[in-house]
């Protein structure tokens, strides 16, 4: 399913506004046993739904494949828009379309220089955030991985 341009209120500016504005005093993870120790402060279960919008817009952008990939053919270094079809093996027009959304959602940022236009992150953040979701994704995994051979070592023994 394709995402549909982000409303002219989703940019990065708008959502640290709107986030620093929400900002309530962290609570404590004692209060909460459920929550894994250290996780009881998550500022983001007290936003209004106005930031909890931006936040979904935001997470929206990251998640279609293409923007992925051009995200990561960005990590190492600013690039144009052919050296990122080389990297990513996608088309123009789609590489095209794809940097206007990450820009006009404050992903990247686009600088030219003489005829050509160079894309770069914005905020390196994006890839912290990246990884902390690859090494849940990699437990989860993991997880599944020992239940399956439980159970199949319960099927060989009966």
């Amino acid at each position: 399913m394709e995402v549909s341009p982000l409303s002219a209120k989703f940019t990065a500016a708008n959502l640290a506004k709107v986030l620093a504005e929400d900002s309530v005093a962290p609570s404590a993870s004692a209060s909460h046993p459920s929550v894994p120790e250290g996780r009881g402060d998550c500022a983001v279960s007290k936003l209004t739904p106005e930031a909890l919008s931006l936040v979904a817009d935001f997470f929206k952008v990251l998640s279609e494949v293409s923007r992925l990939q051009i995200i990561c053919s960005l990590k190492t270094s600013a690039k144009n828009v052919t050296e990122i079809i080389k990297d990513t093996g996608l088309g123009q027009a789609n590489v095209s379309k794809h940097l206007k959304m990450l820009t006009q959602a404050g992903v990247v940022t686009r600088e030219q220089c003489g005829v050509c236009v160079y894309y770069r992150i914005a905020n390196p953040f994006l890839f912290e955030l990246c990884d902390l979701v690859c090494d849940m994704l990699t437990a989860q995994v993991e997880h599944q991985s020992q239940q399956l051979q439980q159970l199949s070592q319960l099927r060989q023994s009966h």
